[in-house]
């Protein structure tokens, strides 16, 4: 389907990195070259350990053409993560510019981007498999999700249709390719539907690590790249869309960005709505390759994440879950294979008119010592909204009051104006869900200090952990 697509387009621009531009004919000749060279080499299993740009996609495009099962390993992965996914997937091609760190792990010498090694038992995969995809989940090593062809271009097929009137012709890759989102939003679909990728190293579009952000670098790319699309995590959008209400300009390009990976305040939207910006929410896993449902320009309902895109199914069961059917994983790495049925999704919601409106993960939710249920991502992701504020956890399980622990976006905030945020936030909030006392953040929540995941999602049982005595010790004092 892929391939049939990219061959129709002939000497349409295809992949660009800089002043390195190749048609739809040129990538297509690079791809089976490439997959030439993996056949020829006995290659079985690829992982592929680049920044973004042109050698990414080629290489991605080339092991799903061959036929071979296809590793993105991230690069905000921990070395001892990395190494875990090169282990448990029994990976015995690596595509890395320099393989010198990788020797402990068995792999020669670099030669031409290909390093290799054996390895004696590869564990089985679930038939048909040519991706695994890596979450980072909140606890423990990442867990491989592992997928076929046919899911991956049932969701691409489903972005392309739903994007269609934006008539996008240029797509500007922000995230990382080795996260599912951007490998099939980013690059299979543009790919469909004959649009141009525009393909640029992390640290130039302003992004370092799992959480740094050079806005003004991100804005000077855009005017360079005028791109028609993006897609966004929830806290680039909140600093673009602060940007702007500064003054920052745009290019007018841009008709479509896709928001998802975590939960967006319906503030936070409305700002964007406001400056006209083309933003739409969108929601997926990486065990229903990516994408389930988005907000489009003929169907899009602020505080929703959209309606399920033609490939899914999606229900609500009895406890308030949110259970998908359609495209999804052969089944986890090491486990036994998916049922084709329902996929609980881990989520809580309701439908609105057909949009699926999120409460939260049903894990995080928390019952306070009043008998109320609160699904703390949604107070974080008020908070957040607020620019003192940079992180946020909510905690108050058994407990009469919640507490907040906040981390500053700058360490000459004063308590004041944090309380000021929080005030703000309180006045939009039930009772049972508002900050009722909070605390200042010992330093930021990182991969580094184990308080957040790489893709900094919160690693809610360390910080209760970290930051639990300092809790008693809040509500004590405030009995008192």
């Amino acid at each position: 389907m892929l391939f049939a697509a990219m061959r129709a387009q002939g000497e349409r621009l295809a992949l660009q990195q800089g002043d390195l531009r190749l048609s739809y004919r040129e990538a297509l000749h690079e791809v089976a070259l490439r997959a030439e060279r993996l056949r020829s080499a006995g290659c079985r299993r690829v992982a592929i350990a680049l920044d973004n740009g042109i050698d990414w996609a080629l290489w991605d495009l080339a092991a799903l053409q061959a036929g071979l099962v296809c590793v993105p390993l991230p690069g905000f992965f921990s070395a001892a993560q990395q190494a875990h996914v090169l282990d448990s997937a029994g990976v015995d091609t690596l595509i890395i510019d320099d393989s010198t760190c990788f020797r402990p792990a068995g792999f020669g010498v670099t030669e031409g981007g290909i390093a290799q090694r054996h390895v004696d038992h590869p564990p089985t995969l679930p038939a048909g498999t040519v991706k695994i995809t890596y979450t980072s989940g909140s606890t423990g090593q990442p867990k491989g999700v592992c997928l076929d062809a046919a899911a991956q271009m049932a969701v691409a097929g489903s972005l392309w249709q739903a994007s269609r009137s934006c008539a996008i012709e240029r797509h500007l890759c922000v995230l990382p390719l080795a996260t599912l989102l951007e490998n099939i939003a980013g690059l299979y679909t543009p790919l469909l539907s004959g649009a141009a990728v525009d393909l640029i190293p992390m640290a130039d579009i302003g992004l370092s690590g799992a959480t740094g952000f050079d806005v003004q670098r991100f804005l000077a790319v855009l005017q360079r790249s005028q791109p028609n699309s993006l897609i966004l995590l929830p806290q680039l959008l909140l600093m673009l869309v602060a940007a702007v209400e500064r003054g920052a300009a745009l290019p007018a390009s841009l008709r479509f960005i896709a928001v998802g990976g975590g939960r967006v305040s319906p503030g936070l939207l409305q700002r964007a709505d406001a400056l006209g910006l083309p933003v739409f929410e969108g929601y997926g896993l990486s065990e229903c390759a990516s994408v389930v449902c988005l907000n489009t320009p003929e169907q899009r309902r602020i505080g929703t994440v959209g309606r399920p895109l033609p490939h899914a199914d999606v229900r609500i069961g009895p406890g308030g879950e949110v259970l998908v059917r359609g495209a999804r994983m052969l089944g986890y790495l090491g486990e036994a294979g998916a049922a084709d049925d329902w996929l609980d999704s881990g989520d809580l919601g309701h439908f609105e008119d057909d949009f699926l409106v999120l409460h939260g993960r049903s894990k995080h939710q928390f019952v306070t010592a009043y008998g109320r249920n609160v699904n703390p991502e949604w107070v974080e992701a008020e908070l957040v909204q607020q620019l003192p504020i940079a992180q946020a956890w909510l905690h108050g399980e058994a407990l009469p009051a919640n507490v907040a622990v906040l981390v500053p976006r700058g360490p000459g905030l004063s308590d004041d104006m944090l309380a000021a945020a929080v005030a703000t936030v309180n006045r939009e909030l039930p009772d049972y869900a508002r900050v009722h006392h909070w605390l200042r953040a010992d330093e930021p929540f990182s991969a580094a200090n184990g308080l957040a995941t790489p893709n900094g999602r919160l690693r809610r049982a360390a910080l209760l952990d970290r930051y639990r005595g300092a809790i008693d010790r809040r509500i004590t004092a405030a009995t008192l």
